[in-house]
């Protein structure tokens, strides 16, 4: 049997740069007056041996560390998935790594995420918000002595700093360009009853349709799982229930795919030329990169997703340099893609 081979020590690296161990530590963590030809002979020591510093046990001698925790609802989901690299810019042009975990909506594992994180010696934390574990999360970052930013898809608690997207606003501009096209007879499909993001869209809908005198009927308006083929049943079933209705404003592109499969069922067809009883448009919120492949290409009002990510970064890194402590919300302004199914 093999014998496994000795881990190296900055002891070895001092003695093999014939420097001192205080000399080596200042020269990894690029800090103090050191020679050119000291730091030179210290990485050299370094590349020879396979030295790999030990971050962590450095982070928690100077109470400094270049990890940010970030916990997400979902890290399949696209509008997470542009959060991250977003976020992930901006941190790691400044030296910082992501420490990423997914709470799955779960409010005991948003809490046991950044328990850990913080336990870990995280120098800040960007969190989803579960309704359940919000306030916990933002005493336990304030108790650490940590910044901590929220991203959502909804409005959160005054007390922290929040980035996300405007869902009023992105409802009333999908209604609006549907009533203009002539639609007065409008469906919203997806999300469920307990969404805060799905209540701002329905809060921006019904704004609009009253204001223009049309119907905001409850049996127009139908909770989905986030999932195509229940989608598509579902369009199916309230397009034959209900055939006045000529466009759905769907709460996800998954929705919308769905949707679109859906009306077709029906004997109908999707697009925006709004052929009396026979074409229904459809919108979706968010834009992802299948919108453009579908058939036909999806409509969308969607916010700049991505750069949530970047200004949670900015965020973060302006408080942790104590540039700026005051809370801040930041609310970004959807703007609409016109493409061919609406």
């Amino acid at each position: 049997m093999a014998s496994k081979t000795p881990k190296i020590k900055i002891t070895d690296v001092a003695a093999y740069a014939d420097v001192s161990v205080s000399t080596v530590s200042l020269v990894l963590s690029n800090k103090g007056r050191i020679s050119t030809a000291t730091i030179d002979k210290v990485n050299q020591a370094v590349a020879a041996l396979g030295y790999v510093r030990n971050t962590a046990a450095a982070n928690l001698r100077t109470s400094h560390s270049n990890l940010i925790g970030l916990v997400l609802t979902d890290i399949t989901d696209p509008f997470y998935t542009e959060i991250t690299a977003g976020i992930s810019e901006q941190l790691e042009q400044q030296g910082y790594l992501l420490f990423l975990a997914q709470s799955n909506r779960n409010p005991q594992k948003l809490i046991q995420c950044v328990q850990s994180m913080i336990q870990q010696g995280v120098a800040g934390i960007a969190f989803s918000p579960v309704r359940e574990a919000t306030a916990t999360v933002i005493t336990m970052a304030q108790q650490a002595g940590i910044p901590a930013v929220c991203l959502a898809r909804a409005a959160v608690s005054n007390e922290v700093d929040y980035i996300g997207p405007d869902n009023h606003q992105a409802a009333v501009i999908a209604s609006q360009y549907l009533i203009e096209q002539g639609h007065r007879h409008i469906a919203y499909i997806g999300g469920s009853g307990e969404s805060l993001t799905r209540a701002e869209r329905l809060g921006g809908f019904g704004c609009t349709l009253i204001q223009y005198g049309l119907p905001f009927k409850n049996e127009w308006i139908v909770e989905v799982d986030n999932n195509q083929l229940d989608a598509a049943t579902t369009v199916q079933q309230l397009l034959i229930q209900h055939p006045k209705i000529t466009a759905i404003l769907c709460h996800s592109p998954t929705i919308a795919l769905g949707a679109i499969y859906g009306v077709k069922r029906s004997g109908k067809s999707v697009g925006k030329d709004n052929y009396i009883g026979q074409q229904v448009a459809i919108i979706s919120f968010d834009d992802i990169a299948e919108a453009t492949l579908s058939q036909p290409s999806l409509t969308v009002v969607s916010s700049p997703i991505r750069e949530i990510g970047q200004q949670a970064g900015k965020r973060l890194l302006a408080i942790m340099n104590n540039n700026d402590t005051a809370t801040q919300h930041l609310i970004l302004t959807p703007q609409l893609i016109c493409r061919d199914s609406a």
